[in-house]
């Protein structure tokens, strides 16, 4: 890379085996590797630098944690915009000091419900020379496909991904349009989500942990919906009931 460059690196849902040879390339030639540290961490390594160190080892001196408030599950609060003020000014003080590129770690991909796009706004606000890119991450919604043997989608059906923290109306207005629905973000409200996938007549599976030690799977008919976590991820798809049906 010819100019300082920003790169959001997607590492997928936590099995490091999901994390692209083009991410390890950019981890491996990277002076500088963001990666957030939560409340839920703490002084541990967060999901994102657990899977940053299974896949390349090399990266380890490179680590910089930068703090990631998750005690806001909406909205732009005072502990938010502080974590983005950090993590950007974490990137910015390495460019003045000489790195060339710096990546940016986020479980997932970056383009999907990620701030990367906020903290890379930051960093140019300050430098505006440095350049960004994005390699992409698996997404919690292939990986919960894949590991129930769900399709996300065939033939012409439609797929629509909604965060439950945007409202159950927006969940229903996509059960009612869309063939396959994903929903992220649903723990705290998981009750009345599979209250209202059951109103719509339509099932489903929810995935906690999707390629990890303490996977689980659970048909929704058998999910107990107080005890699931914030970060559990509800695959709803259509009934299918003949090969290429919907070709």
């Amino acid at each position: 890379m010819s100019t300082p460059t920003l790169v959001g690196v997607g590492v997928g849902p936590g099995d490091p085996e999901l994390v692209t040879l083009k991410a390890v390339r950019v981890f491996e030639r990277a002076d500088v590797v963001l990666v957030p540290s939560t409340e839920t961490s703490g002084d541990d390594a967060g999901r994102a630098e657990q899977v940053v160190l299974a896949a390349c080892p090399a990266a380890a001196t490179k680590l910089r944690r930068v703090p990631f408030s998750m005690a806001q599950r909406r909205g732009v609060g005072t502990q938010r915009r502080k974590s983005w003020e950090a993590s950007a000014q974490a990137a910015v003080d390495a460019f003045r000091a000489g790195a060339r590129v710096v990546a940016f770690a986020t479980v997932g991909d970056p383009s999907v419900y990620s701030t990367f796009s906020y903290l890379a706004a930051q960093v140019q606000a300050v430098v505006p020379d440095v350049g960004v890119s994005v390699v992409p991450g698996i997404t919690a919604a292939q990986a919960l496909a894949a590991a129930s043997l769900t399709p996300l989608v065939e033939g012409q059906e439609s797929f629509a991904l909604v965060p439950v923290t945007a409202g159950l109306d927006v969940v229903g207005s996509a059960l009612d349009t869309a063939d396959t629905v994903v929903a992220y973000k649903g723990g705290r409200q998981l009750p009345a989500l599979l209250d209202l996938i059951r109103s719509r007549g339509r099932d489903g599976v929810l995935g906690v942990n999707i390629g990890l030690p303490g996977e689980s799977l659970t048909p929704l008919s058998e999910v107990d919906a107080e005890s699931a976590p914030y970060f559990s991820t509800v695959l709803v798809a259509p009934v299918r009931t003949e090969t290429g049906g919907r070709l």
